[in-house]
Formats: C-alpha cells, sequence, structure tokens
C-alpha cells in the first residue's frame, strides 16, 4: 500500500502516487519507457531525437553538434563496407544500434559504467523493443553484434580526431586505430538534415529487406506498400537516385 503524504496547507492528507514513466512523442506516441512497447515506438520519433541528441557531450567542433543520428548512419555505412555480404536487415540493425538514446540520451563509456547495471538492463529493453517493432530479433546474434561494434569503434575513433578533439596518439590509445580509410566530411549536419538522412537511409534498407526490390529498384510506391507514408524523394547514392525521405508513419 502506497503511504500517505504529510497534510498538505488545508491540512487534507493525499497518498502519494508513484511517479509516471511515459515520455509522449510529437508523433502522439507514449512511449512506456521502464516497460516499453514496440507498437508505441516510431522512426519518425527516433529520427526527430537523435538528430537532437549530441555526442560527446556536445563537445564537438562546428557549428552544430555532432548527433547521434549523423553517428548512426555512419556505422551503417561502415558495417555495410567492412561486410559487404551482410544481410540488409543487419545493416538496419546498425543504423539502430544506438536508438535507445532518443529517449534516455547519450552519455559517454565511462558514465554508463559508473551508474550500473540499471543503466543496461533499460537501454537492453529499448533495444529489444526496437528491434522488435522493426522486423529484427530482440537480440542479435553474436556475430553481429561483432560487426556493429567495431562499426562503433572505427566510428567513434575519427568522431573523436576529427570533431572532439582528440591527437592521434589519444584515439588510438582508447579506440584502436581502425582498418578502414573512408574519405568522410565530418562536419556536424544541423538537425533538420540528420534527421532526414537519417530517416533516407531507413526507407532503403527497411523497403528491400521488407519487400524484397533489388538494388535499382526501390521506389516511393514500394516504401509506402511496406507502411511507410513518403512526402517526397531525395537522390542516394546507394539506390541510384530512387531513395526516399519519409515523414509520417502510418496512423496508430
Amino acid at each position: 500500500m502506497p503511504e500517505p503524504s504529510k497534510s498538505n496547507s488545508g491540512g487534507a492528507r493525499r497518498t502519494q502516487q508513484p511517479g509516471r514513466a511515459w515520455q509522449r512523442m510529437l508523433s502522439g506516441r507514449r512511449l512506456n519507457i521502464l516497460d516499453p512497447s514496440p507498437m508505441d515506438i516510431e522512426i519518425i520519433d527516433i529520427a526527430h531525437g537523435l538528430a537532437r541528441v549530441s555526442r560527446w557531450n556536445g563537445q564537438t567542433k562546428g557549428e552544430y553538434p555532432l548527433s547521434v543520428a549523423q553517428h548512426s548512419v555512419m556505422v551503417e555505412r561502415f558495417v555495410s563496407h567492412n561486410a559487404p555480404k551482410l544481410d540488409r536487415r543487419w545493416r538496419l540493425a546498425a543504423l539502430l544500434h544506438d536508438a535507445p538514446e532518443y529517449v534516455i540520451g547519450d552519455m559517454i563509456t565511462p558514465f554508463k559504467a559508473v551508474l550500473g547495471p540499471g543503466y543496461k538492463t533499460l537501454e537492453a529493453r529499448l533495444q529489444a523493443a526496437i528491434h522488435l517493432r522493426f522486423g529484427l530479433p530482440a537480440a542479435l546474434p553474436e556475430r553481429v553484434a561483432r560487426s556493429i561494434k567495431r562499426a562503433d569503434h572505427i566510428a567513434a575513433y575519427m568522431e573523436a580526431i576529427h570533431c572532439a578533439g582528440f591527437s592521434v596518439a589519444e584515439a588510438k590509445d582508447i579506440f584502436g586505430a581502425p582498418r578502414l580509410r573512408l574519405e568522410i566530411d565530418w562536419a556536424p549536419w544541423s538537425p533538420a538534415e540528420a534527421s532526414e538522412r537519417f530517416l533516407a537511409r531507413f526507407a532503403v534498407l527497411v523497403a528491400v529487406e521488407r519487400l524484397g526490390f533489388k538494388r535499382r529498384r526501390l521506389y516511393p510506391e514500394g516504401v509506402a506498400a511496406a507502411g511507410i507514408r513518403v512526402r517526397e524523394s531525395a537522390p542516394d547514392r546507394d539506390t541510384k537516385g530512387a531513395c526516399c525521405l519519409l515523414y509520417t508513419s502510418p496512423s496508430p
């Protein structure tokens, strides 16, 4: 039984109620953060949130902070370069590898360790719900998880050097020197651009995975048939100009 609180100024006693654990999203969904349901997760909320969550606690160069959305797009790109034969659904998992941070934010790894197992449990519940929402297994195969982790370390190494003020020696000591070398402009994207690019990659990966389209045959109609409403099209190198930019998901 909940214990009664102290009397208020009027002498009445009231019962303490448990604090709410849900977050209202701009899509209209209410996500219970402690006990998340896949049905309350929308990709537009994830993209919007990740585009406004800063990597490195905001301590990055440039007009805008480096966002988790931009980081996620880069990690998916590195996974596809490291393992070009990897199934597209696992590339989708790479894009969503930090998706829980759209509601719980990003923390540097040493601080996560200080918070203890409770934080990791919460993060794992959110990640499982997100995976299930988009047709992935709650827990990824070990080989896939390792591939994504390698790409995550590559991204962290490059971000540290190009964005976060680390020397090459510092970055090598913490993350190890990656073998993969890509020419990438690490200038942080605006929140609007980060959200759009994240959604564009999602559109490519989901449409191809669910509908079985070949690389050169991804069209707006295919994305819509997958259950995604399309506002406009945007060119993308991976689809030879046929990638879709999506803004709204199906109504509840």
